[in-house]
């Protein structure tokens, strides 16, 4: 039988350390050489032969084609990338503010629920809470456009009654 072998003392750190910056540069090289092939077929200004040309090129011999797809073309590969960056940020944006104003106007079923709960927590007396309930049965407190002055109609608590 043979003497065990210890695999730390047959790997040292140093070996170690080449080994990922080996597997760090194989990694970053297959990120590079994916980029070119995206950007290849994301350019608008290219014809169709022309994009067939650079990714038989970036094929066939792909250091050789990388390397020079990125000298000739990596000033507008970037300019390409940041474009679509900005356009998906654009297209979040608005997403965001489509979801944030809301599918339409507010019920008055919401409305009443939400001053519930308001009256609930005592933010509100209960005679405020039946001149808002009023607002909200009549009409008047929905459907207001942002920026405009909530229009109150006559309370009937307000009015006076000559008998």
């Amino acid at each position: 039988m043979s003497a065990p072998t210890y695999l730390a003392y047959d790997y040292p750190l140093l070996s170690a350390f080449w080994t990922m910056l080996w597997f760090f540069l194989w990694v970053l090289w297959f990120i590079l050489l994916f980029r070119v092939i995206f950007d290849v077929f994301r350019d608008d200004d290219m014809s169709g032969w022309a994009k067939a040309g650079w990714l038989v090129f970036v094929v066939l011999v792909p250091f050789l084609g990388v390397l020079v797809y990125v000298i000739a073309r990596g000033r507008g590969m970037g300019k390409r990338e940041i474009a679509q960056a900005r356009a998906q940020q654009q297209a979040f944006d608005s997403y965001v503010r489509e979801a944030a104003q809301g599918s339409g106007p507010v019920s008055s079923v919401d409305e009443l629920a939400r001053l519930s709960e308001i009256r609930a927590r005592g933010d509100i007396t209960d005679e405020e809470f039946r001149r808002a309930k009023e607002l909200v049965l009549s009409g008047a407190g929905q459907a207001r456009q942002p920026g405009t002055a909530p229009t109150s109609p006559a309370s009937p608590t307000s009015s006076t009654h000559t008998h």
